[in-house]
């Protein structure tokens, strides 16, 4: 079967492809080759495989050029994006930094309020005692001249009416001269000095009303004064309460901390003691007492801040954000890595910042980090400024905010000119725009 089978096949190719002979001539010799229907079959076959193949090809690369261009193109148009929105974000970023200004010239005018209020509140507290301790010397001479007044009352009387009872006795009057003289000039100063005791009982009592409406006139001063103050205090300590939660710093605990670490320069206001007779404190005294303790909070929260970094480590308007925090594609070697901080892009040699006060721990080369600065801070915070050019703290020096630190460069493992900020809290990063952000519109 398998034999008719193939004869089939045979008859079937030697009829579509008949058996073919190419001669190859020489000066000699001449020769054939035959070309078998099979072998036609497969020659043929294989030709159209490989022009299938050639057609299949072209069309592939054609549609990556045209997926290619069309990829250039998209790339464009996202490259144009970005550059808009990074326009965008240095426009708001430069109006964020204008606000900050102005609210800390806010900020500033309202510690300076306070201040001259609470002197205000001072001098009318003092003013205040001194009245009433006039007030009481008055009442006890008004007291005393009244009690005077009475008693000569009635002297007077009791002479009128010794006097009227010795009119029957006139002859021996007339042979007294003497006598009656002396009565007549004691009854004219007893007049005269009880005259005079009632003018000096009402003008007490004038100064008294005087006294009064002035004391009326000082308490309603007071209280607007209060107000005032109650008022700036509270502007000025909402923000930086606000600032400190945003950065996931619980207020209670962070000033707990700084008041521990207090070492007693510029510290807590005093409470405000204005009795010293045992008495229970006054109205005026418990609000006087609150807002101390108010600006007392706001001293230490402006020391934790200066210790907290809510600062930024360049000039934002010298430089751009060129990378965040987060999870990104190493460009090396194509894996996911934790980017642990914030790269700023500039010029070589840009002025960094320390944005907190602190104790430098590292001013070194250090393996893909180039020449790295390392502060230490209070509250078990450390910041790390990367890749810089050159270094201009060493290692045990005590910085504040503000205080410059490093040059930007481009050292270690970086690919170009730029600053890498990290933010370690008890030893893991944060993100450094937590701070930053949180301390907008505040300084």
């Amino acid at each position: 079967m398998r034999t008719r089978l193939a004869i089939k096949i045979h008859s079937f190719l030697e009829h579509r492809f008949p058996e073919r002979r190419v001669f190859l001539k020489s000066d000699t010799d001449t020769r054939f080759i035959r070309l078998r229907p099979e072998t036609q079959l497969v020659a043929i076959a294989g030709m159209v495989l490989l022009v299938s193949w050639a057609i299949v090809a072209t069309a592939i690369v054609l549609m990556d050029s045209i997926g290619a261009g069309n990829f250039r193109e998209q790339a464009k148009r996202d490259q144009m994006t970005y550059r808009a929105r990074l326009n965008a974000i240095s426009d708001e970023r430069d109006n964020r930094a204008e606000e900050a200004l102005a609210a800390q010239s806010r900020f500033n005018a309202a510690l300076a309020q306070i201040s001259m209020m609470q002197s205000e509140l001072l001098t009318s507290e003092t003013r205040r005692q001194e009245l009433e301790t006039g007030i009481e010397v008055i009442q006890t001479t008004l007291r005393q001249t009244m009690t005077q007044r009475d008693t000569t009352r009635s002297a007077l009387e009791q002479l009128k009416a010794n006097t009227q009872g010795e009119s029957a006795a006139q002859a021996h009057a007339a042979t007294a001269p003497v006598q009656m003289d002396f009565l007549s000039s004691v009854l004219s100063d007893t007049a005269a000095e009880r005259d005079q005791i009632e003018a000096d009982a009402r003008q007490a009592l004038e100064q008294r009303a005087e006294m009064e409406l002035e004391l009326e006139l000082l308490n309603e001063r007071n209280d607007q004064i209060f107000r005032q103050l109650e008022e700036a205090v509270t502007v000025s300590v909402t923000p930086l309460d606000k600032m400190f939660r945003n950065a996931g710093m619980p207020p209670d605990r962070i000033l707990e901390q700084v008041r521990r670490g207090y070492n007693g320069q510029g510290g807590p206001l005093s409470p405000l003691a204005l009795s010293t007779r045992g008495e229970e404190p006054t109205a005026d005294e418990l609000r006087a007492n609150q807002i101390l303790n108010k600006l007392d909070q706001l001293n230490l929260y402006r020391m934790a801040a200066q210790q907290a970094p809510f600062a930024t480590p360049v000039n934002l308007g010298l430089v751009r954000q060129s990378s965040g925090y987060g999870y990104r594609r190493d460009p090396k070697t194509g894996g996911r890595r934790l980017h642990k901080g914030s790269d700023f892009a500039g010029k070589t040699g840009t002025d960094i910042f320390a944005t907190a006060d602190g104790v430098v721990t590292h001013a070194g080369w250090q393996s893909g980090y180039g020449k790295l600065v390392s502060i230490r801070h209070a509250f078990g915070i450390e910041t790390k400024y990367a890749h810089n050019s050159n270094l201009r703290v060493k290692v045990g020096q005590r910085v504040s905010r503000g205080d410059h630190i490093a040059d930007m460069g481009n050292t270690g493992r970086s690919t170009g000119t730029h600053l890498h900020y990290e933010v370690r809290v008890n030893g893991k990063p944060v993100n450094p725009m937590i701070y930053i952000k949180a301390a907008r519109n505040v300084f």
